[in-house]
């Protein structure tokens, strides 16, 4: 439950950006496994809440930083962020309130071309100019001009050590062989760092009147590989998807060995998060790759 002291926070954050909450309206919503959401009545519409401990407050302002980089990029709609803060032992994150439904040809065909679109916004280096969170994993985005020794440093490496110290030696031990052989995996392709959502499985997008909506990112630049590779887990995309993305930015060779490489990166993270089978999953990707 939020308390009034909580919802008189919101409220004042909110009017320091020119909005009227009225906090008697809040009502929650179901289906958060890391955030308590709840919906809020405003003088500029229905609004979105997400509820966290105090220091999650980061990851709040580091989300909110994602979705302004990726409005930034015009390419596809993601919520307006209003404000974040932190009140009597919680944070906050305001959002414009979107009514979504699950995206349907249509709309996954405009996703695969939006998507392709925002791939098309470059930096000079990958990475970001902050850290952000994956689930509530920290992400590290410190730049580098080299994709791969950003890749391995930033996302494998740092993986399996959280992994070693979550005691999955073997897995940790087998991951870093990976390291001597990351280079081959990218002979002969060159790749650009590019706008990616980041965390783009199929929970994280829906669709408003047949447009897609894209939320919850993981914002940093990188391969668009990585994006696509996340699509294909926990449920995957519509055809319709990956032939308007194709259509505009056509597989490379080696693409699938990449995309299960960045798979790898995923399901380590739900080992460190969840535990379970995902770190046999994760030393069965490993040893595949390494045959490759």
């Amino acid at each position: 439950m939020i308390g009034r002291n909580v919802w008189d926070g919101v409220v004042s954050a909110a009017a320091d950006h020119g909005v009227s909450v009225t906090a008697d309206t809040a009502r929650p919503l179901r289906g958060g496994s890391i955030n308590a959401a709840w919906r809020v009545n405003s003088n500029a519409g229905t609004l979105f809440v997400k509820f966290n401990d105090a220091g999650r407050h980061d990851m709040f302002v580091a989300e909110a930083a994602g979705l302004a980089e990726l409005a930034q990029a015009n390419a596809v709609r993601v919520p307006d962020v209003i404000c974040t803060g932190a009140v009597a032992k919680k944070s906050f994150l305001l959002l414009e309130f979107i009514e979504l439904q699950a995206g349907r040809n249509t709309a996954a065909r405009r996703l695969g071309s939006a998507l392709a679109s925002l791939h098309a916004c470059q930096a000079k280096e990958f990475g970001w100019n902050r850290d952000n969170t994956i689930g509530t994993t920290t992400q590290i985005n410190t730049p580098d001009k080299d994709w791969v020794s950003f890749f391995w440093r930033r996302r494998l490496a740092y993986q399996l050590d959280l992994a070693r110290s979550a005691g999955a030696r073997r897995l940790a031990d087998l991951g870093v062989r990976l390291n001597e052989r990351m280079p081959l995996f990218f002979s002969g392709v060159t790749v650009t760092p590019a706008l990616l959502h980041g965390d783009l499985w199929g929970g994280n997008w829906a669709s408003c009147d047949d447009q897609p909506v894209i939320f919850d990112p993981a914002v940093y630049y990188g391969d668009p590989e990585s994006d696509i590779a996340m699509t294909s887990l926990f449920g995957g995309f519509p055809p319709a998807f990956y032939d308007a993305y194709r259509a505009q930015r056509p597989d490379q060779p080696g693409g699938e060995q990449r995309r299960e490489l960045y798979r790898l990166y995923h399901v380590l993270n739900h080992f460190n998060l969840f535990g379970g089978g995902y770190a046999a999953q994760a030393e069965r990707m490993i040893k595949a790759l390494l045959k490759e």
